[in-house]
């Protein structure tokens, strides 16, 4: 099994592994969590991984900042630099003013001095009611000030705290918005992207901007509650996979690593997680490229909850901008 090759980021100059290794799940949160997230970080620093993703919104950001310090006291790695560690900020603190305290607390609970990436989690903000239902936590939806949110970002970057700084979620025209008011460009947009949503249009608009894409449920995010298993059960991936001596997920992720994009890939899986890293020294054919090509299309995170006729977006149209 071969190294992860690296991409450049083009406004930071940064090199990141094109595959990351996922640590949003399913399981919940406690010790069992705790200890089961911790022990896939480090088998997957055992074999090879480099670039970890995590963000506020999943509560693994402690159990993968103590991998990172029992691989470094075991030798697994010999320095912090080795790894490349991305975080998100979550909705609740995308103001302004909160993205500072919000990025010392990611850090804080990564025991980190600095983050390799930090994201903008999602193009919308949240604000708690004093008062839940049931008990519940609920919440009102209104529009980002994009302005103070990203400058705040760029402040940090300034600030040593992050070395660069990208989106997560955002279409195209609100990536052109952010375009519009930025000192310092955004290096990567983190979305939904596999052969069953191939978001050519995005991929194109991001890719001439500059900006890389990064693809998070790469094989469909089967076994999740907002996922499913029509990636991995696709006939055309299938018959691929049989012909080349591959997985369905491997077939997958060669697919993303061949148009350019950066794969974020979880298994806790010991197998699977290997299986995973064993994209590189092999490739698909131009008649299987046009095949995966023209599989019908649709989106498959829709995120119905951040549509609301008293928000910001009152239709998923909205909040795509028409790429659904």
């Amino acid at each position: 099994m071969g190294s992860i090759p690296d991409c450049v980021l083009r406004w930071s100059g940064q090199r990141m592994p094109v595959v990351g290794f996922g640590t949003a799940s399913e399981i919940v949160e406690g010790s069992d969590f705790f200890t089961v997230t911790k022990q896939a970080v480090l088998q997957a620093i055992k074999l090879g991984y480099r670039h970890f993703d995590t963000a506020s919104l999943y509560g693994s950001e402690q159990p993968l900042g103590e991998a990172i310090v029992e691989a470094l006291s075991l030798g697994l790695i010999k320095s912090r630099n080795e790894l490349f560690i991305t975080s998100k900020l979550w909705c609740t603190q995308a103001y302004g003013d909160l993205v500072l305290p919000a990025l010392k607390t990611s850090l804080q609970n990564l025991k980190l001095d600095y983050l390799d990436l930090y994201l903008i989690h999602w193009p919308i903000c949240l604000k708690q009611r004093k008062e839940g239902v049931s008990g519940g936590k609920e919440y009102d939806l209104f529009p980002m000030d994009l302005s103070s949110v990203w400058a705040a970002m760029e402040d940090c970057q300034r600030l040593g705290l992050i070395k660069s700084i990208g989106l997560s979620n955002f279409a195209c025209k609100k990536v052109a918005d952010i375009l519009s008011i930025v000192k310092i460009p955004p290096v990567v947009n983190q979305v939904e992207l596999n052969p069953l949503w191939q978001q050519k249009k995005l991929k194109d608009f991001c890719h001439g901007n500059g900006i890389l894409l990064q693809a998070y449920s790469p094989l469909g995010a089967v076994g999740t509650k907002w996922g499913s298993n029509r990636v991995m059960e696709c006939e055309v991936l299938k018959e691929i996979a049989k012909v080349k001596g591959k997985t369905v997920a491997q077939v997958c992720l060669r697919w993303a690593y061949e148009e350019g994009v950066i794969v974020i890939v979880k298994s806790f899986n010991a197998e699977r997680m290997k299986q995973n890293l064993e994209i590189m020294d092999w490739s698909l054919s131009e008649d299987e490229l046009k095949m995966i090509q023209h599989i019908p299309q649709s989106r498959g995170v829709q995120a119905e909850a951040f549509v609301s006729e008293n928000g910001p977006f009152k239709t998923l149209e909205e909040l795509w901008d028409g790429e659904i």
